[in-house]
């Protein structure tokens, strides 16, 4: 611990992000990156805007990627808030939305960056548990709360919340903020997108990382009642006035606009979730149901630090937790047909008995 730091430094418990290895010829499933590249509209755009104007500040307010946004999802410009990676964005929703005198409500399994903002910011908050089949109850957060954070689908569970469960938690909760962070959303799930215009409580949360294939240019973006935007406006702006480079904007409105390109790419890795979901199983694994690019699965056999570690010796990589609850589960990111088939085929070694 430095002398120089400030206090709320030492009391701090960072974000830990999946391992980037530097060697090459991986078969890498553990940080949810989309096995497809991005739009070749995204690309031919970015390499246009690399010019002379670079020398030029960008659009402070992103504009036409708001437009974008807005185009797609049936909302207006005023309703759409970007930023720099759908992080930055959960970072200014922390300071701008969800610090109230009565604690935020948040799983106690969820995405783990949520609790590190909550001590970064000094945010009360209070876990709620999932259930025994590792799902939410939205019976759960009818408690007290300043406002309440979901992941749907869950991370790292991949389980996701009906899009009536997610009206009645707006609805049960019309005085508080209700952020619904779908990171996940494009791969099965059901996006709240389409109720923001009846509750202005709700506030909306995506990335281009998962689905785009954009996860190395970090774009995200949020989506609510202007009132809700105005306020992240305000934190955006006093903290960071230009967070979206001229080369990220432009890539960004590009892979928006390709629609074709997103829904093959998105139908692929659904088809090879489901395609490796059924030979998991075949092989004795319990794998939670998944609206994700990604698979949360146990064996009851075989413990899951020691798989995460074989697989690693075979140059294939998984996502292994040590924490409460899930310590017997891998989080494996979902990959082309022939990287899921390798994954298999080392599984296969690794628990013949269930083969």
């Amino acid at each position: 611990m430095s002398k120089f730091w400030s206090p709320i430094v030492s009391e701090l418990t960072p974000y830990v992000p999946g391992e980037q290895p530097k060697i090459t010829n991986l078969i890498k499933l553990n940080t949810n990156e989309n096995p497809f590249g991005p739009s070749p509209k995204a690309l031919a755009a970015m390499q246009a805007e690399i010019n002379d104007n670079l020398r030029l500040y960008p659009d402070p307010s992103g504009d036409k990627l708001k437009h974008a946004v807005a185009t797609r999802y049936g909302l207006t410009p005023a309703q759409v808030f970007v930023g720099n990676g759908s992080d930055e964005v959960l970072a200014h929703a922390f300071h701008a939305l969800l610090k109230h005198e009565q604690p935020l409500l948040v799983a106690d399994i969820t995405y783990s960056f949520y609790p590190t903002y909550c001590s970064l910011y000094q945010v009360p908050h209070t876990l709620i548990p999932l259930d025994a089949n590792m799902g939410i109850n939205i019976d759960d957060y009818d408690q007290p709360g300043g406002a309440i954070i979901i992941a749907n689908p869950n991370a790292p569970t991949g389980t996701p919340l009906p899009l009536s469960q997610i009206e009645t938690l707006l609805q049960r909760h019309p005085e508080q903020v209700v952020l619904v962070d779908e990171a996940y959303i494009d791969f099965g799930g059901e996006s709240a997108v389409t109720l923001i215009d009846r509750y202005p409580n709700l506030l909306v949360v995506h990335t281009l990382s998962k689905s785009r294939s954009l996860a190395g240019l970090r774009i995200g973006y949020a989506m609510g009642h202007v009132d809700l935007i105005e306020g992240l406006e305000r934190v955006k702006n006093s903290f960071n006035s230009y967070p979206l480079d001229r080369i990220a904007l432009a890539g960004a409105v590009a892979a928006i606009e390709d629609e074709a390109w997103f829904q093959h790419t998105c139908q692929s890795v659904i088809a090879n979730r489901e395609t490796l979901v059924a030979s998991m199983t075949a092989l004795g694994f319990a794998v939670l149901p998944s609206a994700a690019n990604f698979i949360f699965a146990r064996h009851p056999e075989h413990d899951a630090a020691t798989l995460a570690q074989a697989l690693r010796e075979r140059a294939i990589l998984v996502r292994h937790f040590k924490k409460p609850r899930i310590d017997q589960y891998l989080r494996i990111s979902i990959g082309t047909a022939e990287e899921c088939a390798a994954l298999v085929c080392a599984l296969q070694e690794l628990v013949p008995q269930a083969a």
